[in-house]
Order: C-alpha cells, then structure tokens, then sequence
C-alpha cells in the first residue's frame, strides 16, 4: 500500500533520530525522571525488559509515520524545516502534551514528571518534525 505524501525513509530516519534523542535525554535525566516517578534504579530496571525498547522503536515509527501523513496533507506549507517543527508543535500540544496533562493528573503524578515526560515527548517530535521535513515527499 502506497500513501501519497510520505517518504518511506524520512519516516525510518526519523524514528531512528527520535530514538537516539530519547535515549540521550533520558540518560541525562535518569536521576531527576527516576525521583518524579518515585521509583529506584533498581525498579525501573526490573520492569524495563528488552520489549519495552522494541514497543519504543514501533511505537515511534508509527508516531514518524502519522506525522509525516499529516505534513503531506499540508502539501508545500507542512515541509521544509519550519514546517516540519510547526506541525510537530502543534500536534504535541493538541493530542500529546494534553493527554499527559490528564493521564498524568488522574494518577496523582508529580508535576515534574508531566514536565520530563512533556518535554521529551515535546523533544521527539520535534526531532521527528525537522527530519521529515528537510528529506520532503
């Protein structure tokens, strides 16, 4: 199946950035994100197996994939640099930062996790927004 718009390795190329973002800042968050979630290293280890960086890596080329159908809808005006990062803004405030805000609110969540958790995801897209953007359809 052919989608129109979507270059298929702008989509692989972002989710391989993304991923690579993701993981350098949550490296160099580990501490702070660690004592948001109220968890030790040691607890987080135990429920972080092999599958949850495959679900990740899925999970991010589907996000890569959606945003990249959107930015071909937009034709012309959702490509190039400031419109991969325009779009990508927009989408995580309407649909990711909001459903945090709610998830995170109903499970009592500190804020500082709403706020590390936001700003990677923030951080994802935006990644994912540039790279679509500058390869083009």
């Amino acid at each position: 199946m052919e989608f129109t718009g979507i270059n298929y390795l702008a989509v692989v190329a972002a989710m391989v950035a993304s991923y690579v973002f993701g993981s350098v800042y949550y490296m160099s968050l580990a501490k702070p994100w660690m004592a948001a979630l109220g968890k030790t290293e040691e607890e987080v280890k135990a429920g972080a197996g092999p599958s949850v960086y495959v679900i990740t890596a899925i999970a991010q080329l589907v996000m890569a994939f959606m945003l990249a159908g959107i930015m071909g809808h937009l034709g012309s005006v959702g490509m190039g640099a400031a419109g991969g990062l325009t779009t990508a803004f927009f989408v995580w405030l309407g649909f990711v930062a909001t459903t945090l805000v709610v998830n995170h609110g109903f499970q009592g969540a500190k804020r500082s996790l709403t706020v590390i958790d936001g700003a990677h995801w923030l951080g994802v897209l935006l990644v994912q927004g540039l790279v679509i953007g500058l390869f083009g359809i």
